[in-house]
């Protein structure tokens, strides 16, 4: 589990073929800011840009992952070289400063707006349509891991777009400070609103 509170910002460095068709996964290695591995063991869950992944191998100020076919064709971002955001699992005394997070992708969305407002900047994601039962005013969500509060719901015909505001702290210590126009993010609804839908449509029919 995870809380969507970045506590790292990392460097895909290397990627590699683990097979020689799309059939087969990468292997990842990642750059770590200094000190950050000194804690981390082979077999830790590091989240990346929100996907939870394990620890394969350590180097002094690096990691390796070993990605499926499966988890590169759910998420976004993490098959080429880039800046990403890094989280290691909850400890049970930890504080839960953001919300509770699987580091499981649930759909990718698609910026729609980016821009400075005030002291801080709007940012607006078409979510696809699956997921909009999900996404509420007020409510969580995590993009590229990070833990924010939906401002804005829209439904759309393609999708539901939905509003946040980036606080200056957010921009700077997260890879969202890189985002685009069109650029695809990871989301994961929240944990809560899953299991409510799941209560909701339940129907016995044993």
């Amino acid at each position: 589990m995870f809380t969507g509170i970045i506590t790292g910002l990392g460097q895909i460095t290397d990627v590699q073929d683990l097979g020689a068709s799309s059939a087969y996964g990468k292997r990842l290695r990642i750059e770590a800011p200094a000190g950050y591995l000194q804690d981390v063991a082979v077999g830790d869950s590091i989240a990346l840009n929100g996907a939870c992944m394990t620890v394969t191998h350590l180097h002094d100020t690096a990691f390796n992952i070993d990605m499926s076919a499966e988890s590169l064709d759910k998420t976004t971002g993490l098959n080429r070289p880039g800046l990403i955001n890094l989280e290691k699992a909850l400890r049970a005394n930890d504080r839960l400063g953001g919300h509770l997070v699987s580091g499981h992708v649930d759909g990718i969305g698609q910026v729609t707006h980016f821009a400075p407002q005030g002291e801080s900047w709007a940012l607006r994601l078409l979510c696809p349509a699956p997921l909009a039962k999900y996404l509420a005013v007020k409510g969580s969500i995590t993009v590229n891991g990070v833990s924010l509060t939906v401002n804005t719901v829209q439904d759309q015909a393609n999708g539901c777009e939905i509003g946040i505001n980036l606080i200056p702290h957010t921009v700077q210590n997260t890879s969202l400070s890189t985002l685009t126009t069109d650029a695809q993010v990871n989301l994961e609804i929240d944990q809560i609103a899953r299991y409510c839908e799941r209560m909701l449509s339940y129907q016995n029919t044993v």
